[in-house]
């Protein structure tokens, strides 16, 4: 089936030009002006005269179907990618948690079995290093050639964190093979310290203990150390849902050594505060996450990082819990599952709070969310570009719309909105994964599309 894109604004990295586009099946065919002339040759002509049409967005930091603090996320596969391609993702790279004991082969095996569970955009897997031995490290060059092709350290959680000498080791067998890690970057012992220190007085029940004993410079510090191992390994790393001025202050230092280093962000990070965590009722439990939400400095500080090239990816970190959930934690701040449902939002709130109030530019909309991320793991060209011969992944953003945040309205199985309320400017009207409507308006129309990528090394 050919179907014809006409006279829309199409965005790349690079810049905006007004053109065609024509699928042909899984495939852009062809780009160029007065393409959708020869109706008689074409399936369908899409008017998108005034519209943005940019490359389906990629999430590479998801969180589905995973137990954690007890409980599981409320988004499975099948629910989080409905999420994702309702708002505009057409890929996501989920993260496979290792746990202790196993080896990867059998992390790839249960995330396989997840998957089963119906994924309505294409997807992947970044596999998680929670333990270290002979057989893992051999194992590290057997994912690479399955395509997964990236890899996730903690710092801080006692059943995930590698230790010093154990993240060195795994630096170094990484660069050996060609592949790359993200690191949640926390100091778990001043963390630990400071939890149990909130834990012996009224400071238990209160949702601003959070954020109170993850301070920034819990993080900057963990990211100084990953830096200096990495200087030393000499390898690239990718710090993950970078949250403050402190840590990105400690990746600036590590560049003028001329380092490598690469950084995510979050919507979270962008567009909320740690001032909601500050309230008596429990409300506040909403907006826990780690790293934890900071300061509107921050909130700019970030902005700008994006906008001047600081930054290069941004992501979402989705890992959804119900209110039902949040309530095992009630009296106990140590015991709310933390993480926010972000997935389905990103693109309609980084157009929004980004584009439309001139934070950042459409073409670094399209090269954050879409373009360096396909590079960075490993998807580049078939994703994150609109080119002949590349994935027809692609979304069509009408500027003009305005649409009103509700937990009514989304698709993710989280019970409650972040943003409840919230008007935001620019509405996602199409979305295409490889040549197929599967979206529109924030409504999913065809599901259960989605293919597993296999990826190759980092590019970016």
């Amino acid at each position: 089936m050919k179907i014809g894109i006409r006279g829309g604004n199409v965005v790349s990295s690079d810049g905006v030009m007004k053109t065609d586009i024509i699928i042909d099946g899984e495939k852009i065919a062809k780009i160029g002006e007065n393409l959708c002339a020869n109706e008689e040759e074409i399936d369908e002509i899409i008017d998108a005269k005034d519209t943005y049409v940019m490359p389906g967005l990629i999430d590479a930091h998801t969180h589905f179907d995973l137990f954690v603090a007890g409980t599981d996320t409320c988004d499975d596969f099948y629910s989080g990618t409905r999420a994702a391609v309702a708002g505009g993702t057409t890929s996501i790279i989920d993260f496979a948690n290792h746990y202790r004991g196993e080896n990867l082969h059998e992390v790839k095996a249960n995330w396989d079995k997840r998957a089963e569970k119906g994924c309505s955009c294409d997807y992947s897997y970044h596999m998680s290093i929670a333990d270290w031995n002979e057989e893992i490290s051999k194992e590290c060059q057997d994912m690479m050639d399955e395509g997964i092709t990236t890899f996730k350290c903690y710092m801080t959680y006692p059943d995930n964190m590698l230790d010093d000498e154990t993240l060195f080791k795994v630096l170094k067998r990484l660069k050996e093979i060609g592949g790359i890690t993200g690191v949640h970057c926390e100091n778990a012992g001043m963390i630990d310290a400071l939890r149990e220190e909130y834990s012996k007085d009224e400071r238990l029940g209160k949702i601003s203990s959070h954020y109170l004993t993850r301070p920034a410079a819990a993080e900057a510090e963990a990211i100084n150390r990953l830096l200096h191992l990495a200087e030393v390994a000499d390898t690239p790393v990718i710090d993950v849902h970078l949250s403050c001025e402190e840590g990105l202050e400690e990746i600036r230092a590590a560049r003028s050594r001329g380092q490598k280093v690469y950084v995510e962000t979050c919507p979270h990070y962008l567009c909320l505060d740690n001032s909601v965590l500050d309230t008596d009722d429990f409300e506040g439990a909403k907006y826990i996450c780690s790293p934890p939400l900071r300061t509107k400095h921050d909130n700019d500080v970030l902005w700008d990082a994006i906008r001047d090239g600081e930054i290069q990816t941004i992501s979402t970190d989705h890992c959804s819990f119900t209110w039902e959930q949040r309530l095992m934690g009630k009296g106990d701040f140590k015991k709310i599952p933390g993480g926010l449902a972000g997935v389905e939002l990103r693109g309609p709130l980084m157009y929004s709070e980004g584009v439309d109030k001139g934070r950042i530019s459409i073409e670094k909309m399209c090269e954050v969310c879409s373009t360096n991320p396909a590079k960075l793991y490993g998807m580049y060209p078939q994703k994150g570009i609109i080119a002949e011969g590349s994935d027809a992944d692609i979304i069509i953003i009408n500027p003009n719309k305005k649409q009103v945040l509700s937990a009514e309205t989304q698709v993710s199985r989280c019970d409650y909105s972040n943003y409840e309320g919230k008007e935001i400017t620019g509405v996602i009207e199409k979305v295409f994964l490889r040549g197929q409507l599967v979206a529109e308006e924030g409504r999913v129309v065809k599901e259960n599309q989605g293919k597993f990528i296999k990826r190759g090394k980092y590019s970016l």
